[in-house]
């Protein structure tokens, strides 16, 4: 589910104009090192906080359904995360990281949850909304400050990003339908060898027992036509 936020991320912010203004965006931890090495105009949306929204937290299972209506398998609820982005803008000037760090700020600011056709893989099958919050208040999570000290860098303009994903819960196979009657075989006490007889149970119209000892698929008999009221029974 992260790396699948990440792309919708990256995708979004591609759509804005960064890329068509040949401006990368990476998901990398802006550290000395990395800076040292970085050369072109770049967008940095680092995550560095992921922690669970307990209130969000289902019971029971869902039905999946195949193209025919069937059920073919049972999933448990999904369950929310809160991950949490430091996004920064590097380039040569500080007046072009401000430039830049403005036109994400007006991209995400203006974006409450990530458009349909930006989510892939599981975020895209459940459905679901994400959300998305820029510098927005009461973030629970380590401040910006804290952050570029743990990463050895020098601290730098930056913008908060919360975006709540949901984790496809465990699915698990349902069983066919059952198309065939029942069968149980019988052997007499007295001669235990023999074959004895078959009975169905409940259903009616079926061939033979097969090896096994499931009968064949049978029509389900068309229901009983109602009487009319004030209609006397034959």
């Amino acid at each position: 589910m992260i790396h699948e936020v990440d792309e919708g991320l990256r995708r979004l912010l591609a759509e804005s104009g960064l890329e068509a203004s040949g401006v990368e965006v990476v998901f990398d931890a802006p550290t000395s090192d990395w800076a040292a090495r970085r050369s072109a105009p770049t967008v940095c949306v680092f995550l560095y906080d992921i922690r669970e929204d307990a209130t969000r937290r289902g019971s029971g299972a869902g039905e999946v359904y195949d193209a025919d209506g069937f059920v073919v398998a049972r999933r448990t609820p999904p369950r929310w995360f809160e991950l949490t982005y430091l996004v920064t803008a590097w380039a040569s000037r500080p007046q072009d990281e401000h430039r830049l760090l403005s036109q994400v700020l007006g991209c995400l600011v203006n974006t409450d949850t990530l458009p349909p056709h930006m989510l892939t893989g599981t975020l895209a099958e459940l459905g679901l909304l994400v959300d998305v919050d820029a510098g927005g208040t009461g973030l629970d999570a380590p401040a910006a400050s804290d952050v570029w000290s743990a990463l050895g860098g020098e601290l730098k303009p930056s913008l908060g990003l919360r975006v709540k994903a949901p984790l496809a819960g465990i699915s698990r196979a349902a069983a066919p339908p059952v198309t065939e009657g029942l069968v149980v075989r019988s052997v007499p006490q007295a001669a235990p060898d023999g074959d004895g007889g078959a009975r169905r149970l409940r259903y009616t119209e079926t061939v033979e027992p097969g090896p096994e000892g499931f009968g064949g698929s049978r029509e389900r008999p068309g229901a009983p036509a109602r009487r009319r009221r004030g209609e006397r029974q034959p």
